[in-house]
């Protein structure tokens, strides 16, 4: 199917009736790393030996340009608010390459004048060399996947740095940037609560302006899934939580999100936007996608393998998938998200971004509240202590019934 035939489909009536459009994010997705993680599940590809760096980086662009000018038409006229370049690490990507594909981006689709951009770095002496590049080529922010800055903790999760480098991309961000942000992941193999206090406190010690931290997940189809780490018992991962939560606090970094602490004025705009329900375009190797019309909501993926995706974008036929998503998984799927957030959500808000009344969801926030984990403050229904110890278990009220 054509885009042009995509957006007649698109526009057709049908049962939902969204009163606007929520607002617009573009994910940008670079598949190449130097080495696969063995805790990662994203679409990660390690760079091959012998592959010509330049003339790849350049095709690539090439594609998710054409990619982005196929998909106009589906957010024709639509402003841009956020743009993040995730990965794989697009910080291996040579600045010029990096410039070329955020002009792109800008010569066709209206970016909103204080548009946040983000890119994803690596902490590797090779990467931290180019970061005031990216600022030059137009990156406004940096997100650096430290994880940990102990030695042994990183050869436990296969990272390619230590903690010295990981120290002086820290320097080197706060240096280049405004507004960066640092990954720090928990209850790693090995690891104990004054282990981890010590990271947080490394950390918090550069006084960044966003944290993001993670609990070590075993994801399925990985390396560790199939040969599991040795990690810390649920309950020195809960206490390691609350560390993390004291800490942060008391160096001024409020907890915005489930996994995210930020200062006044830095929250991640392009995270936001996701947990807002937001619409966002992916452009990019298996890149997903949510898009919003009148009448239904719509998600996309591009192809995966990054050879196929590109010859494929470069054809204009990017999209693997699409799929209108059911009316019955809208609650869930809001709910998937907003649930995340400490502020939590209004009922007004759930109404304009699934064009569902708020009757489709009395039943489940009825037991939420009465559970301990929804509490209510005038307009604003947000999630207790409670309910974010339980999220998994809150957010499961949402999914539609059999």
């Amino acid at each position: 199917m054509s885009t042009a035939n995509d957006l007649a489909h698109y526009m057709r009536p049908g049962t939902l009736q969204l009163p606007a459009l929520p607002p617009l994010a573009l994910y940008v997705h670079l598949p190449w790393c130097l080495k696969k993680c063995p805790y990662c599940d994203f679409n990660s590809h390690e760079r091959r030996a012998g592959t010509d760096a330049a003339a790849q980086q350049a095709r690539y662009v090439e594609a998710l340009l054409a990619d982005l000018e196929a998909s106009l038409p589906l957010v024709w006229g639509r402003q841009v608010h956020s743009v993040f370049i995730g990965g794989g690490t697009p910080s291996l990507f040579e600045p010029e390459m990096i410039d070329r594909l955020i002009a792109g981006v800008r010569a066709r689709l209206p970016l909103a004048p204080a548009c946040e951009v983000t890119l994803e770095a690596n902490p590797g002496t090779f990467e931290r060399e180019r970061f005031a590049a990216f600022r030059a080529a137009g990156v406004t922010r940096l997100s650096i996947g430290v994880q940990s800055f102990d030695d042994a903790h990183l050869k436990a999760i296969g990272r390619v740095h230590d903690g010295a480098q990981a120290r002086a991309a820290v320097e080197e961000a706060a240096r280049s940037f405004d507004t960066f942000n640092l990954d720090l992941m928990y209850a790693l193999p090995g690891q104990t609560l004054a282990e981890l206090e010590q990271d947080v406190r490394t950390a918090l010690a550069f006084e960044p302006p966003h944290l993001s931290i993670y609990h070590l997940t075993i994801e399925p189809n990985t390396v560790f899934a199939k040969f599991p780490p040795r990690v810390p018992e649920e309950d020195v991962a809960w206490d390691m939580l609350d560390r993390v939560t004291a800490l942060t606090a008391g160096a001024g970094l409020a907890r915005y999100e489930v996994s995210a602490y930020a200062r006044a004025g830095h929250r991640c705009q392009h995270n936001l936007n996701y947990w807002q329900f937001g619409d966002y375009l992916g452009i990019g190797a298996g890149a997903h996608g949510k898009l919003s019309f009148a009448h239904r909501i719509v998600r996309q993926q591009r192809h995966r393998q990054p050879e196929l995706y590109m010859d494929k974008a470069l054809a204009g036929d990017a999209v693997a998938q699409a799929h209108e998503v059911a009316r019955r998984d809208l609650p869930f799927e809001y709910m998937l998200n907003v649930l995340r957030l400490k502020e939590g959500f209004t009922l007004q808000d759930y109404l304009e971004k699934t064009g569902l009344p708020p009757s489709s969801i009395h039943a489940p926030l009825q037991k939420a509240e009465h559970s301990g984990w929804l509490e209510q403050d005038g307009a604003w229904i947000r999630p207790t202590a409670r309910g974010f110890d339980f999220l998994s278990d809150l957010q499961a009220l949402f999914l539609p019934e059999d």
